[in-house]
């Protein structure tokens, strides 16, 4: 082929390739809408699951494999959340680019002040969680600050494109503040209730809100209470003023509804993600 023609070529094809946006991996749908927030159409992104899903528990499937082996960026939300299923999955898709240690990977939990640390690691049943409680998105406080970081990493790996996630991380943190005002009035007449909650999920919703978390349906985070063990939370919570009994949206409602009808307590479901 003539020299000019390979130019030729070349100069069609680079602007392209240049404009090529980044593959991200996200492990839970929080992130993927985060990601979205800040990136716009300069990613291509993929949620492993969905609010109907127990993140402790997935499994690396192919499809899943196939997706990490593609990705530029993994964004999970760290804490051992994922550690049943995510060292897995990185191993057996094979990307170097998305290790721990590398640019292209990404922790949330990395990015927050921890709550409920343990001082000792039970290896008992139940799930552990060494790095404490993961479930930080439940603080929509802590959304901002995991987009900071997020949004520095996205200029380190794309960084012909650093003014895009510049200015979309501007107009996201102008709206969430905003909205994070707004919650925070609506939400001060919730200040001091008492709440009985299935699973541990609300420890950051709760120090965000002021809400007394006086109850845990499940005997240890992750194990299904027995009958035995609700009816001792019945009488634990029968005069505490108790307002609502809450579970994640992915967990059986069997346990909370069983209160509910001995107690007289609503029980409402809220979104995981």
């Amino acid at each position: 082929m003539p020299i000019k023609n390979i130019i030729a070529v070349f100069v069609l094809v680079l602007p392209c390739v240049s404009q090529a946006a980044l593959n991200v991996f996200t492990c839970e749908p929080e992130w993927a809408a985060l990601a979205k927030e800040l990136g716009g159409d300069r990613l291509n992104i993929f949620s492993a699951t969905t609010s109907m899903q127990d993140p402790h528990h997935i499994e690396a499937r192919p499809s899943l494999i196939a997706k990490a082996r593609n990705a530029d960026l993994l964004i999970c939300n760290g804490a051992d959340l994922e550690v049943g299923w995510l060292p897995l999955l990185l191993r057996k898709a094979g990307n170097a680019s998305i290790q721990p240690g590398q640019t292209g990977y990404f922790l949330a939990a990395d990015h927050v002040d921890m709550i409920e640390i343990p001082e000792k690691i039970d290896r008992g049943p139940g799930h552990v969680h060494a790095a404490g409680n993961p479930h930080i998105h439940t603080d929509a406080r802590n959304m901002l600050v995991v987009a900071i970081a997020l949004s520095q990493r996205l200029q380190q790996l794309d960084t012909d494109n650093a003014g895009h996630y510049v200015s979309h991380f501007d107009a996201f943190r102008k709206t969430w503040q905003s909205k994070l005002d707004t919650w925070k009035t609506k939400a001060t007449t919730l200040s001091g209730c008492k709440i009985a909650v299935h699973h541990n999920f609300w420890p950051y919703m709760n120090r965000w809100l002021g809400l007394d978390q006086v109850a845990t349906l499940e005997p240890l985070p992750g194990v299904s209470p027995s009958s035995s063990h609700l009816a001792k939370v019945k009488n634990r919570i029968g005069d505490m003023d108790v307002k609502v009994i809450i579970r994640a949206s992915y967990v059986n409602e069997r346990a909370s509804k069983w209160l509910s009808s001995h107690t007289g307590v609503p029980a409402v479901v809220l979104p995981a993600t």
